[in-house]
C-alpha cells in the first residue's frame, strides 16, 4: 500500500488556511503534518518535519512565498513546493519556479484539482494551472539569458556535471551523500531552471555553453 505524501500548509491567513487543510483531509493518501504563518515558521517546520510537498501563498509577511520557495528549496530540496495564490503575475510564476517551486496554482481550484498537483510533484513532475501555461511558455520563448547555468547552485551545477559524465541518480547520490529521490528532485529543479525537457538536454546544453566559453 502505497505511503501517504506528507504535506505542510503556509498561509498567513487562517481561514484561508484551515480550509486548505480540511479539503485535503477527504482527498485519500495525502497527511497534512503541518501548519504555519508566515515563511520563517515554514522553514523550521520543513526542516524538522521533512514533508513530500508545502504549500506555499507567494504574499505573505516577512518573508514572501518567492524568498521563502528560495530558502525551502535550498534547504530541503527533496520537498516539493507548490504555490497555491490568487496572483495571475506572469513574472511572479517565472520567478517561483527560478526559486525551486515545482507548482504554481491558483487559489479556487478544487479540492480535487489540488491533491492532483499535489500527486504530481510528489512523483517529481511539475505542474502549472492550464490558464498560465500559456503566458509561461511565450516568456520562456522571448528571449534566453546569456548565460543559461546562472540560476544554477554549486550543488546543482556539480550534480549538472556528473549527470553530463553518465553518472545516475543513485551513483550522484552516493558521491555526495544524498538519497536517490533527493538527487530526483535536484534534477528536476535544474531541468526547470534550464527549460529542458529531459537530462540529456540539460547536460548537451551546459557542454555546448563551456565549449563556447572556452573558445
Amino acid at each position: 500500500m502505497p505511503e501517504n505524501i506528507r504535506v505542510v500548509v503556509v498561509d498567513d491567513h487562517p481561514i484561508f488556511r484551515q480550509g486548505v487543510v480540511h479539503a485535503l483531509g477527504s482527498a485519500g493518501q495525502i497527511t497534512v503534518v503541518g501548519e504555519a504563518g508566515s515563511g520563517e515558521a515554514a522553514l523550521a517546520m520543513v526542516q524538522e518535519l521533512m514533508p513530500d510537498v508545502v504549500l506555499l501563498d507567494i504574499h505573505m509577511p516577512g518573508w514572501d512565498g518567492l524568498v521563502s520557495t528560495e530558502k525551502i528549496s535550498a534547504a530541503c530540496p527533496a520537498t516539493a513546493i507548490v504555490i497555491l495564490t490568487s496572483s495571475e503575475d506572469r513574472d511572479k510564476l517565472l520567478k517561483a519556479f527560478k526559486a525551486g517551486a515545482r507548482a504554481y496554482v491558483l487559489k479556487g481550484v478544487s479540492s480535487q484539482e489540488l491533491a492532483k498537483v499535489i500527486r504530481t510533484v510528489a512523483a517529481g513532475d511539475a505542474y502549472v494551472t492550464p490558464s498560465l501555461a500559456a503566458h509561461m511558455l511565450l516568456a520562456m520563448n522571448s528571449g534566453a539569458d546569456a548565460d543559461p547555468l546562472e540560476d544554477l547552485t554549486e550543488r546543482e551545477y556539480r550534480i549538472l556535471s556528473m549527470i553530463g559524465s553518465g553518472m545516475k541518480n543513485r551513483e550522484i547520490g552516493d558521491e555526495l551523500n544524498l538519497s536517490e529521490k533527493t538527487i530526483k528532485r535536484y534534477v528536476t529543479n535544474i531541468l526547470q531552471k534550464l527549460q529542458v525537457r529531459s537530462r540529456v538536454e540539460a547536460a548537451v546544453l551546459a557542454s555546448r555553453y563551456l565549449s563556447d566559453k572556452g573558445n
